[in-house]
C-alpha cells in the first residue's frame, strides 16, 4: 500500500477542508491510502504544553508519520504571505530527518487557503517549498492542461491547491477548488507509486 501523509494546519477549518479534498484525489488512486495529520498550536505561554492528543479532529504529526509516507502533500493557511507559525514551528523539528537524506527523493505537494483571492496564496505555497526543496523531495504543482486551472474564478494555482475562504470564512470550497484539490492529490500519489515501484 502506497501512504501519503496529508499534514496541515487549520484555524477555522478551511485547510482542513482542502486536506479532505487532497485525500479524496490520492485515494482515487488504486492501493493508495491518506493518513491525515494536523500540528499543534504555537502558544506564547512558555509554560503551556500541548495535549499530546488533539481534542477533535486528525492525530498530531510525528516524525515518524514523515519517515514511513511515500509522499507528502502539506498545507497552511496564509499568514501575510507565509506559513503558519505552528506549520514551521513543526518542521523545523525535522532537522534528524534531514541529516539522515530520509525525505529524499519521496514527491511532496503544497495547498493553502486565505481570507481573499490576493492574500498572498502563491507565496504562501512557495514558503511551503522551500523547507521541502532542502529535504531533497520532488516537489509537483498542477500543470495548466487541467482544464480547471484555466477557468477558476476562485483558488487553484500551477503551484499547488488553493481556496478562497471569505473575509468571515464563510465560503465552503467551491467546485473548482475541489476538482484541482483532488487533481493535486491523485498527481501526487500517481507519481509517489512510480517512485516506489509500486505496480
Amino acid at each position: 500500500m502506497t501512504e501519503i501523509l496529508v499534514l496541515y494546519y487549520s484555524r477555522h477549518g478551511a485547510v482542513a477542508s482542502l486536506a479532505k479534498q487532497v485525500a479524496r484525489g490520492i485515494e482515487s488512486v488504486a492501493d493508495t491510502q491518506a493518513r491525515l495529520r494536523t500540528v499543534p498550536e504555537v502558544s506564547a505561554d512558555t509554560e503551556a504544553t500541548a495535549s499530546p492528543v488533539p481534542d477533535q479532529g486528525d492525530p498530531y504529526v510525528t516524525l515518524d508519520d514523515l519517515r514511513e509516507c511515500h509522499g507528502l502533500a502539506l498545507g497552511s493557511p496564509t499568514r501575510f504571505g507565509n506559513m503558519a507559525a505552528p506549520l514551521k514551528y513543526f518542521l523545523d523539528t525535522t532537522s534528524p530527518l534531514w541529516l539522515t537524506g530520509e525525505l529524499a527523493g519521496k514527491p511532496a505537494a503544497v495547498f493553502t487557503s486565505s481570507s481573499t483571492q490576493h492574500g498572498g496564496q502563491e507565496s504562501t505555497l512557495l514558503s511551503m517549498m522551500l523547507p521541502l526543496l532542502h529535504h531533497g523531495m520532488l516537489l509537483l504543482g498542477i500543470p495548466f492542461s487541467e482544464e480547471v486551472l484555466n477557468t477558476t474564478r476562485t483558488g487553484g494555482t500551477p503551484y499547488g491547491a488553493s481556496h478562497v475562504a471569505g473575509a468571515d470564512n464563510d465560503q465552503a470550497v467551491s467546485a473548482d477548488e475541489k476538482a484541482l484539490a483532488q487533481v493535486l492529490g491523485k498527481r501526487l500519489a500517481g507519481t509517489a507509486k512510480l517512485l516506489s515501484g509500486a505496480p
